[in-house]
């Protein structure tokens, strides 16, 4: 991403999000922040024209760089980070923590708890490689972080808000945005509690080399029968969009009468 657009990206997104908590509160912002379609938009009104993996990236960099010196004004503090510089967060909100007068333990329990989950639990075959953790000076949060699927170089991300959040393996998510591709293992699908159950009971009893024993057993068995029964599930609420909004010389109207500004010079 070029400087100018960074910048730009920067100095539109913290005023609008200043908008949002002076307005509405901070929940507020932390609630839109982990709607799927509104982070879309947001990204594409601060100037990401491309709807790519890129709109997470620039969004969670430029709420860092923007709301970083208004922290004690807004009570928002972005933790984030991409590659190596992800795990840095549960440090980050350590700091956060001692900042404001609160556990900042739980914070970073609760970061890696969500960053686990997307790379065990949902086994989808997207890589995390951005993870990014908000949270309020009142002890909510949200958390937005992507994966990434090298073979198909295609992004998943996952929004979690702590609003409402009873569990971190049932059903937890807020939202999880991204093309639907090759067979996905969800765990922490409500329906999946008594698979979890057994899963950990077979850790327990057979240890990481029983279960590969076993495994192997039980691909030798759909083999030989007509293999696992596949079960349908119902299309959830989804965003198509294209990969580039592109503005094409025949696009904008020059003709003065069409103008909003009704002709008046501008």
């Amino acid at each position: 991403m070029p400087k100018w657009l960074a910048d730009r990206m920067t100095r539109l997104g913290t005023v609008m999000s200043q908008a949002i908590v002076h307005h509405y509160g901070r929940d507020e912002l932390l609630r839109r922040l982990a709607h799927p379609f509104w982070f879309q938009s947001f990204g594409a009104v601060m100037g990401m024209d491309w709807h790519s993996s890129g709109i997470t990236t620039s969004v969670i960099g430029a709420l860092k760089r923007g709301l970083a010196p208004l922290e004690k004004e807004l009570g928002i503090h972005v933790c984030a980070g991409r590659g190596k510089y992800s795990r840095q967060t549960p440090q980050e909100l350590l700091s956060v923590g001692e900042l404001v007068g609160l556990d900042g333990a739980v914070f970073a329990k609760a970061s890696r708890l969500v960053a686990k989950v997307d790379s065990a639990a949902v086994q989808d075959g997207f890589q995390l490689y951005l993870h990014s953790f908000i949270v309020t000076d009142d002890g909510q949060w949200t958390v937005v972080q992507q994966g990434m699927n090298g073979h198909l170089k295609q992004a998943r991300r996952y929004h979690w808000l702590s609003h409402g959040l009873e569990s971190f393996v049932n059903e937890p998510h807020a939202a999880i945005e991204g093309p639907g591709y090759g067979e996905i293992v969800n765990l922490t699908d409500r329906r999946a509690e008594d698979s979890r159950n057994h899963q950990l009971g077979l850790l327990s009893s057979l240890g990481p080399d029983g279960i590969i024993r076993e495994l192997a057993i039980l691909e030798k068995r759909e083999a030989k029968s007509a293999g696992p029964v596949r079960r349908e599930q119902p299309l959830l609420p989804n965003l198509v969009l294209p990969q580039h909004h592109d503005v094409r010389s025949r696009d904008p109207s020059l003709r003065s009468k069409d103008c909003p500004c009704l002709g008046s010079g501008c």
